[in-house]
């Protein structure tokens, strides 16, 4: 990470926009001006737009930017990880009962910023009766409907009918 981000007498350029430590705008000035403004302030020059023109400096305690630029990345990699796609399989002689138990998991996922993918199974002679699956799915969906949105329209594929679904 550091081999990208020029410091104090790493930086190159002669002319630099310069942002001092409290966010506010110092102008552009020569490196060495920039270079005394930090070290007055007993702070780091760090470039951090090379490809402006003129590239943009600002005055921060090096460590602390390293740190913060740190935390950032970590919070977008778990942020990132979040959407997951999980899934919750069904049966077609699903009972209340179950049926309750299996949405207030999917609820969960759903809360939790994951999509959902259900899955209705058919087994045996039940491929004679896919509307049955439809049937479950649709109130699958309504049951759900005031937490989460149909993303993919229900498709069989094979011995199974799955839907996509997403937090609102």
């Amino acid at each position: 990470m550091n081999k990208t981000i020029r410091t104090n007498g790493a930086i190159r350029a002669r002319e630099l926009r310069v942002i001092g430590s409290d966010g506010e705008q110092l102008g552009v000035m020569s490196l060495r001006e920039a270079l005394a403004a930090a070290e007055e302030a007993g702070l780091d020059l760090v470039e951090i737009s090379p490809n402006a023109n003129p590239p943009v400096a600002k005055i921060v305690n090096w460590g602390k930017y390293q740190y913060q630029k740190m935390k950032d990345q970590q919070r977008n990699r778990k942020l990132a990880k979040a959407s997951d796609l999980k899934q919750m399989r069904f049966g077609l002689k699903i009972s209340q009962g179950d049926l309750e138990v299996k949405l207030r998991k999917v609820r969960k996922f759903l809360e939790e910023g994951h999509k959902v993918r259900i899955q209705v199974m058919y087994k045996g002679r039940e491929m004679a009766h896919k509307e049955i699956g439809y049937e479950l799915i649709e109130k699958i969906t309504t049951l759900l409907e005031e937490v989460a949105i149909v993303e993919q329209k229900p498709q069989m594929a094979g011995r199974n009918l799955s839907v996509v679904i997403r937090s609102k």
